[in-house]
């Protein structure tokens, strides 16, 4: 591993072993990085096989050096803010949040504060680091104008677990809608 000073990237390198996974897989596993992270790397061209680019589908072969360019954290911090949150259920590793309509899952432009994740650092929540920045614990998301339960992790293995488990469709979700006044066939 290289780099290090403020602000510049860190470089990764390691040889593809025989029997190689899926590029996106092997790249997520050694920096334990969700699959859809190393997926963004590999697009953003900070992901080179033997110094080219290659689709996160790919599968090295034997050998292979891989170099993957890690930016640096932005600085752009998630406040803690105050802000009371309806929580149904909560052990060592997630939280299950009640998440109200008209509430932004995590920050983004135009949407910095006020969220989701600057109320569970509010309420002093632990949240994986695993997932991206500002988007601490988030396992899955509503819709601002989308109220409902929403699965938070609190651990890495937490958030690895449960984003394998949503991407294998083995949670179930599942979703009810109230309309008011006349509905038409558009």
């Amino acid at each position: 591993m290289t780099g290090g000073a403020a602000g510049a990237p860190t470089t990764h390198e390691l040889i593809a072993p025989n029997d190689a996974p899926r590029l996106d897989v092997l790249v997520a596993s050694h920096l334990e990085l969700s699959r859809n992270q190393a997926a963004t790397l590999i697009a953003n061209g900070r992901v080179t096989i033997d110094g080219r680019r290659e689709k996160a589908s790919y599968r090295p072969r034997a050998g292979e050096r891989i170099a993957v360019s890690v930016p640096a954290p932005s600085s752009r911090a998630v406040l803690a803010e105050a802000i009371p949150l309806n929580v149904s259920y909560e052990d060592d590793d997630v939280l299950v949040v009640d998440k109200p309509a008209g509430m932004v899952v995590h920050p983004a432009p135009g949407n910095w504060s006020g969220t989701l994740v600057n109320a569970l650092k509010g309420r002093g929540a632990s949240l994986a680091e695993g997932s991206d920045e500002g988007r601490e614990g988030i396992v899955h998301r509503l819709d601002k104008e989308t109220s409902g339960l929403l699965l938070v992790a609190k651990t890495d293995r937490a958030h690895r677990v449960l984003g394998a488990e949503l991407q294998a469709r083995r949670i179930v979700r599942r979703y009810a809608a109230l309309a008011w006044g006349h509905v038409t066939e558009d």
